[in-house]
């Protein structure tokens, strides 16, 4: 349909209008897009965070400060003095210093660990580092040539266990007195250190990616929103841009990958704080950008309606009698013909129309005579293959119990078997009473009795009157073969088959249960599914004549005397299987076959 409309003229004319409108449109937002955020946004934004990077370096140089003076206080406290004096501590001394760095005057301690000239390693209790451990972390190597000065590092945690990148805090302890080998204090913080920055500031880490660098370039810190990171470009370009510098403010909205980035470090700890702003939050601001394309796309819409109404009505009007017929066409009315005077090709249009109208009138034609014919041979084959194995196996059981039984059970067994043929022939007809086949499966059903002893009984509950209620005849026998067949497959005795006929909502019900295995949640599905589909895909989903090839025989039966006014499912209980057929209550097809 749209390759149709594409090339028709009216199509074209039409869209010639239409094109200039949104050429115009898009000419006028482009414009205002482009004059607005250059002058205004970029600056607006990265004004704001600007003041935020400034504001926590700030921050760092208090983290900084703080932790100079805290490690400062350990140097010059008594015990640390005295412990690069001695040559060993007595236990209570040893404890008392351990227990004084574990209240040193500094937030976020998360491991401390002080080493005298010595070598005696003081930590905390629960931590037994000895000074192997502490020459095998290497944590030294990381304070360089450094004489008193605080140290901060990035490191894998191979001192305390955690195996784990941490900032270290590291300055050396020389005696006050005396020239001497200096101790190590080494203090590991833990993540909350360095995210103390942020303050008020932390709802900004939802627009803005912010991080912390190292003096050798190594993210100690990050704060992103949901599903972004620093990517390795940036991270590049900052620690390139913190080495040629030695403090303060180094960079304000500089263009890095992905947006704009302002960065500040800090003297003494070498550390550098920067925020990225992503372009996404660059636009963030459009509101005033939209208001102005709204305004511009709104004329452009009220052009566009004016124009389109005009040239609609002038262009459309004999599209739209296409349509109109082609929608109330019912399948049904083939007269309603269509008569175009436009001299356009619409006439050809509506003409091709009409002619496909008569077409498909006389294919349906002969569809249906094709259809009546095609159910009545298919009906005919259907009776014509009824399973005589049933036949076979009855007199071969005959046949046993006159030699072993007697008399007796011999004459009813050939009696039922006998009112079993008489109605299942039922003088060719193919509708028969319901009290015709409740006898038929009586008989079925009591044959059954003498060849399976106490295998099960059943019960009768018929709620219509019988003699002149009509239906399908041999629907209810394969119902209870199946019922004996595989519900009653693992039982040997105390089963039961309860058969209910009555009205239901202008509807023949008719219900089939036994208390015997319930019935295969997959195989269930697909017989249910077989509803309202054709009857040559219900044959074949059940090509197997072991497997569901009764119920299709009787599915198809129903379907091909009654059309689509046919309900037939099972339904799978907890003490058993209950199958159910709705159809029309009087019984009779719902067309001559």
């Amino acid at each position: 349909m749209k390759k149709w409309v594409i090339k028709s003229g009216i199509q074209r004319k039409y869209l010639r209008y239409i094109m200039g409108l949104l050429l115009l449109a898009i000419l006028l937002s482009s414009i205002g897009v482009w004059i607005y955020v250059r002058q205004s946004l970029t600056t607006e934004v990265t004004d704001k965070y600007e003041f935020l990077n400034e504001k926590m370096g700030l921050a760092l140089d208090t983290l900084s400060k703080e932790a100079d003076e805290g490690t400062a206080e350990c140097i010059t406290y008594d015990q640390v003095q005295e412990s690069l004096k001695k040559a060993s501590f007595a236990d209570v001394e040893k404890n008392s210093l351990q227990k004084y760095f574990a209240y040193m005057n500094l937030d976020h301690v998360a491991e401390y660990c002080y080493v005298d000239n010595k070598n005696n390693v003081y930590a905390r209790s629960y931590s037994h580092i000895d000074y192997e451990d502490f020459s095998d972390s290497h944590l030294e190597d990381y304070m360089g040539d450094s004489y008193a000065k605080t140290q901060w590092f990035w490191a894998k945690d191979t001192l305390f266990g955690t195996e784990k990148e941490a900032l270290f805090i590291g300055r050396y302890v020389h005696s006050m007195e005396y020239a001497s080998k200096p101790g190590l204090l080494l203090i590991k913080m833990n993540d909350s250190f360095l995210e103390t920055i942020l303050g008020k500031d932390r709802s900004m880490t939802d627009e803005v990616q912010i991080g912390i660098l190292d003096k050798k370039g190594n993210l100690c810190a990050d704060w992103c929103p949901k599903g972004t990171k620093i990517s390795d470009a940036v991270k590049q370009e900052v620690y390139k841009i913190s080495a040629q510098e030695t403090s303060g403010i180094l960079a304000k909205s500089r263009r890095v990958s992905g947006g704009v980035c302002s960065i500040y470090k800090e003297s003494s700890s070498e550390m550098t704080v920067f925020t990225v702003v992503p372009s996404s939050v660059m636009t963030q601001g459009t509101m005033r950008v939209l208001t102005v394309l709204i305004g511009i796309y709104l004329f452009v819409a009220v052009v566009a309606v004016v124009l389109s109404i005009y040239f609609s009505k002038r262009f459309t009007s004999p599209i739209r009698e296409i349509s109109e017929e082609m929608t109330q066409f019912d399948g049904n009315d083939f007269s309603r013909l269509i008569e175009l005077n436009t001299n356009t090709e619409l006439d050809q249009i509506g003409h091709s129309y009409n002619k496909m109208l008569k077409n498909i009138e006389n294919l349906l034609a002969e569809i249906k005579e094709q259809e009546g014919v095609l159910r009545r041979t298919e009906l005919n084959m259907l009776l014509a293959q009824i399973n005589p194995h049933f036949l076979y196996n009855t007199l071969d059981t005959i046949y046993m119990l006159a030699r072993i039984n007697g008399e007796e059970t011999t004459m009813k067994m050939i009696q039922a078997l006998s009112k079993y043929l008489r109605l299942s022939l039922s003088k060719g007809s193919d509708i028969v009473t319901v009290e015709d086949e409740l006898e038929n499966v009586k008989s079925y059903m009591e044959i059954q009795q003498i060849r399976n002893a106490n295998l099960f009984r059943y019960e009768i509950e018929c709620k219509v009157e019988e003699k002149s209620t009509w239906m399908l005849k041999l629907i209810l026998q394969p119902l209870v073969e199946n019922a004996i067949k595989h519900g009653f497959c693992e039982i040997y005795e105390n089963g039961l088959i309860r058969i209910e006929i009555a009205r239901e909502d202008s509807q023949l019900k008719i219900v089939v249960f036994n208390n015997g295995k319930p019935i295969d949640r997959e195989m269930m599905e697909k017989i249910n599914a077989l509803n309202g589909h054709p009857i040559l895909e219900a044959k074949k989903c059940f090509q197997d004549k072991e497997h569901g090839y009764g119920v299709v025989n009787v599915l198809t039966r129903l379907r091909l005397k009654y059309g689509e006014d046919v309900l037939f499912y099972y339904e799978a209980e907890e003490n058993g299987t209950r199958c159910t057929i709705q159809i029309p209550d009087d019984g009779k097809e719902k067309r001559d076959l």
